[in-house]
C-alpha cells in the first residue's frame, strides 16, 4: 500500500525538522508531504535546505485549505490511504502503524487517534475539553455515534474519503464537521487511543479570543453539513 503523512505547516520552523525526523524514524513504511502555509517565518528555508518534500502555498489557505491540498496530493498520486500529522510535533508517528493496521482490518474508511480513550498524555486545557465534550455529544445527538476525539486532527483516511476530502473538505477549524460530513455518507469511522504531546514552540491557531467564534461556527456547520443533500 502506498502511504501518505500531509504535514500542515504555519510558521513551524521550531518543529518542523523534529516532526520529520519522528517520521522517518517511527513510520519509514510512510511517505510525506509537507503543505507549507506560506508561513511568514522560516519553514520554507528549512524545507528547502534539508530537501523536504514540500508543496509551498502562494497564499494562506488556513487549516482546512492546507490539509485539502494534502489529500488532493494523496489522491492524484494514486495513495491508498492518508493520515494528517501536525507540523507542531503534538502527534506522535509512533501510532500510525497500528492505526493503519486497524483501518485495513476492520475495513474501515477513517480511524481517529483519540487523547481521551486512556486519558494519557496532554490531555488539553480544561477550557477547551468542555469544548471537545460538548461537540461529541453534538456529533451522537445527530448521527447516534460517539467520537471522544472529534478535534483530533491525527485521523487516517482510506482512497474513498481522500477523494471526497480532496475535493470537498471544510476550510475553518474542519475537524469536527469532517467527521460529520463523511458520517452522513454512511462511511465507517472509529477511534484507538493514543498519547499525544504539548506544543513544543510555535502558537495554536485557535487562541483563547477566538474559542467562541468558534464554537459558534463550528456548531452551525456540523448542523448545515448534517442536512446537506
Amino acid at each position: 500500500m502506498k502511504k501518505l503523512i500531509i504535514i500542515p505547516a504555519y510558521n513551524e520552523s521550531e518543529n518542523i525538522e523534529k516532526t520529520v525526523q519522528a517520521i522517518e524514524k517511527e513510520a519509514p513504511d510512510f511517505e510525506y508531504v509537507i503543505i507549507n502555509d506560506c508561513s511568514q517565518d522560516e519553514t520554507k528555508r528549512i524545507c528547502e535546505k534539508n530537501h523536504y518534500n514540500v508543496v509551498n502555498l502562494p497564499i494562506n489557505l488556513g487549516i482546512g485549505g492546507a490539509v485539502q491540498t494534502g489529500y488532493r496530493y494523496g489522491y492524484e498520486e494514486g495513495y491508498d490511504l492518508a493520515v494528517q500529522v501536525d507540523g507542531d510535533g503534538q502527534h506522535d508517528p509512533g501510532f500510525l502503524k497500528s492505526m493503519a493496521e486497524y483501518l485495513t482490518e476492520q475495513n474501515l474508511d477513517m480511524v481517529i487517534g483519540s487523547r481521551f480513550i486512556r486519558k494519557e498524555g496532554f490531555q488539553s486545557s480544561g477550557v477547551r475539553r468542555i469544548g471537545i465534550k460538548y461537540f461529541t455529544v453534538l456529533i451522537q445527538m445527530l448521527t447516534g455515534q460517539k467520537i471522544t476525539d472529534p478535534t483530533s486532527g491525527l485521523r487516517m483516511i482510506n482512497r474513498d474519503v481522500m477523494k471526497i476530502f480532496a475535493y470537498d473538505y471544510p476550510k475553518d477549524y474542519p475537524e469536527p464537521e469532517s467527521v460529520v460530513a463523511i458520517l452522513r455518507r454512511k462511511k465507517k469511522v472509529a477511534e484507538l487511543p493514543v498519547i499525544m504531546k504539548a506544543r513544543e514552540g510555535g502558537v495554536s491557531s485557535i487562541s483563547p479570543k477566538k474559542s467562541v467564534y468558534y464554537m459558534i461556527k463550528v456548531t452551525l456547520a456540523i448542523l448545515i453539513e448534517w442536512i446537506r443533500k
